[in-house]
């Protein structure tokens, strides 16, 4: 039968750990862009959730706990070379995974860098070892410089992903409103020199999620529209961002690493409860939640010039995210009774009924003041688009898809991030997944409509200051 869709060849074996959200989502994307036949794919998950889906798919579904002792156990007579583990899982050590498929010779992608259980929120590591810094100098300490192995995607979703590769056609769209338009450069310096003469000094992944539910959210329950277990875990972690080269005032809470490649700083306090302003062109202004994201670590590393705490460029880069309404209650609520979970917990897909997933860069510093690129996806077109998907999960599943495919075709690449993936193939395969792709300038600066009711602390000189962003 004649598909419009672009397929790719694979003999081995995928198997996807865990079928939350995300995994539902992936798996028609799967089965539509990859030619796999009768029992290449398994699934397995920590529960019975998305059976019936599996099933009806005609895919073997086994429900299984992964922890530190049974892993190997489990997955070695599963996974050989030419194999594919795709981990959707959450409590599984992203690193004792790949450390296993490289030993067996298999591919692997993750959309998040993940500790064993607990991990995110255990009170016997410090601060810095809870964090998101941490987990990728540990990802990243397995490249092998002699020999790189099968091919490791780290952090490969919407974001981390896709928003690594919407930043460099964002830097392009500004090179050209220049007047200068140009090739897209062919090194890590290329895009740093580039980012650096346009006088990109701030990038926010700037996320505002419109998406609403016929049930409204109830008390004693949070509710999100995606894993809501992945959410609660990432926003108790501390919040992080990548610390620019122009910054002037270091954070009173704020917190430098130790080792690694000092491109990034954590605060003293869960991004949950931790607030800057951020623009996106459907909401304008807005408070947004600093929540800590791998993207924010490996982007500003990616785009410096010179090493350590205090190099020649570096961007300011975070993301700010700000939930649909209904999430941000629970966050409200989850605060409210001291980050202790609420006993009731909810996914918002199948009763969504309206709304968009707004979620780009916003670029900041440079000529035009402001640029916003990004996608621009609704309810309706996502459910459209493809079966099991939201919005959110649709810019989620669809970038990890694409990272698979690459994968089979670049098998022998090690241990690698999305910024050093080149992004143009990845862009078109994701762009008929994500509604509209919008480019937008704006003359919005954090200063903006500053000190009408409130007198506040500012350094009015320069407006890109982080000070400016954070809400006190």
């Amino acid at each position: 039968m004649e598909t419009p869709y672009r397929r790719q060849a694979f003999a081995g074996r995928v198997v996807l750990l865990g079928f939350g959200s995300i995994g539902q989502g992936v798996l028609p994307l799967l089965l539509r862009h990859l030619e796999l036949g009768p029992g290449q794919l398994e699934i397995l998950a920590a529960d019975d959730e998305g059976r019936d889906q599996a099933v009806q798919a005609g895919v073997a579904h086994r429900v299984q706990d992964l922890t530190e002792d049974n892993y190997r156990q489990v997955l070695e007579p599963l996974l050989g070379a030419g194999d594919f583990l795709l981990n959707l899982s959450v409590d599984v050590s992203s690193v004792a995974l790949i450390e296993l498929c490289r030993e067996r010779g298999a591919l692997y992608l993750d959309a998040c860098i993940e500790p064993w259980a607990g991990g995110y929120v255990d009170r016997q590591l410090d601060t810095a070892e809870r964090s998101n810094y941490a987990l990728r100098e540990a990802a990243l300490a397995l490249r092998q410089t002699d020999e790189r192995g099968p091919t490791a995607v780290l952090a490969h979703g919407a974001n981390p992903g896709l928003v690594s590769y919407l930043l460099k056609q964002a830097l392009l769209n500004v090179a050209a409103e220049t007047g200068a338009p140009q090739p897209a450069p062919d090194s890590r310096e290329g895009w740093a020199r580039l980012a650096q003469r346009l006088g990109v000094r701030v990038v926010h992944i700037a996320e505002r999620d419109w998406q609403v539910d016929r049930q409204r959210k109830v008390p004693d329950e949070f509710v999100n529209t995606w894993s809501v277990y992945g959410f609660v875990s990432e926003a108790l972690q501390p919040a992080e961002l990548g610390w620019g080269s122009h910054e002037l005032y270091f954070p009173i809470d704020g917190r430098r690493h130790e080792t690694g490649s000092q491109a990034a700083i954590y605060l003293e306090r869960p991004g949950a409860s931790t607030k800057v302003r951020s623009w996106t062109p459907l909401a304008g202004p807005h408070q947004a939640f600093l929540i800590t994201h791998g993207e924010s670590i490996s982007i500003a590393d990616y785009y410096t010039i010179g090493t350590g705490a205090c190099p020649e460029y570096r961007p300011t880069v975070l993301y700010a995210y700000r939930p649909c309404d209904d999430t941000v209650l629970s966050l409200e609520e989850l605060a409210g009774r001291n980050w202790e979970m609420q006993p009731r917990r909810r996914l918002l897909r199948d009763g969504l009924v309206s709304g968009v997933d707004e979620l780009g860069v916003l670029l900041l510093g440079h000529a035009y003041g402001a640029y916003w690129y990004g996608s621009r996806l609704s309810v309706d077109q996502a459910r459209a688009l493809c079966p099991y998907n939201s919005p959110t999960s649709l810019q989620v599943t669809a970038t990890v898809v694409a990272g698979v495919v690459w994968a089979i075709q670049n098998p022998d690449c090690g241990v690698i991030e999305p910024d050093e993936i080149p992004f143009e193939p990845m862009l078109d395969f994701c762009r008929p997944y994500l509604g509209e792709l919008v480019g937008v300038f704006s003359d919005w600066t954090p200063l903006e409509d500053r000190g009408r009711l409130f007198d506040e602390e500012v350094d009015a000189e320069d407006p890109w200051q982080f000070k400016n962003f954070r809400v006190r």
